[in-house]
């Protein structure tokens, strides 16, 4: 993975013409106080004004021809489809798709999980908010269902999100998935009494995999220890959001 201190860059075997890029609060952002310096989202309490140069700062930056699709983001499973350029409000969505070039998805996070999707022949690309909630209820596999490629032609990167020892929770967490999926106790590590540490992103590799996909990469940091990211666990309720992107050039 590659970096200039204001994006990150996934390192991943992507087909040409598929790129990819993961904002960090150290962009060259006008926000202040708890959304210091590069905030992106627009929902976490931070002026309207500076959210909106932020993002204007992110075409250029990125050498692209349009501004990102944004979503207003709702910890759900549905999936946006942008094969049709639009100036439409940014949809309740969780994750996003497109089949066309030059046209940006943009996940925001804080912690949850973000997750970007190619096709092997790069004609399409997704990006998915994966929080514990979208992730137990399916988002993952909506998304792959939305590229309309068979799930082993496709490469998902896991982006920046809060790591296993950052991340206790509840029974209630650990029991939804386990629910679903018996394996998914290799998710969970007991801390105290009906509490328990949640490898977010094992849970996602685990669901991909499970749904066809072999090539899977990324899943190496943790939001709340790395300062360069926004974390709500460690931030508060303020926290600022950064930006996970894919595009296909054109």
């Amino acid at each position: 993975m590659s970096q200039d201190g204001a994006w990150v860059i996934p390192d991943w075997p992507a087909p040409p013409g598929v790129r990819a890029a993961v904002s960090t609060r150290y962009g060259p952002g006008i926000s202040t106080g708890a959304w210091e310096r590069f905030n992106l989202g627009a929902r976490c309490g931070d002026a309207p004004e500076a959210v909106a140069a932020n993002r204007a700062t992110v075409p250029a930056a990125l050498g692209l021809a349009r501004d990102p699709h944004w979503l207003q983001q709702v910890h759900g499973v549905d999936v946006a489809r942008v094969d049709h350029p639009t100036d439409a409000a940014e949809p309740r969505a969780d994750a996003s798709v497109t089949h066309r070039l030059g046209e940006p998805l943009a996940i925001l996070t804080a912690d949850c999980l973000p997750v970007l999707f190619c096709t092997a022949d790069g004609r399409a690309v997704a990006a998915a908010h994966a929080g514990w909630r979208g992730l137990q209820a399916g988002v993952l596999e909506e998304t792959l269902k939305a590229l309309q490629s068979p799930a082993a032609d496709v490469m998902a990167w896991l982006g920046p999100c809060i790591g296993k020892a950052s991340y206790e929770v509840g029974d209630e967490v650990r029991d939804a998935f386990i629910a679903l999926d018996h394996g998914a106790v290799g998710g969970f590590e007991p801390t105290r009494p009906g509490h328990w540490l949640c490898d977010l992103a094992w849970l996602a590799r685990r669901r991909l995999q499970a749904a066809g996909v072999a090539s899977i990469l990324g899943g190496e940091f943790d939001t709340r220890t790395d300062d360069r990211f926004y974390s709500y666990r460690r931030d508060g309720a303020q926290s600022g959001r950064f930006a996970s992107l894919i595009w296909i050039e054109g």
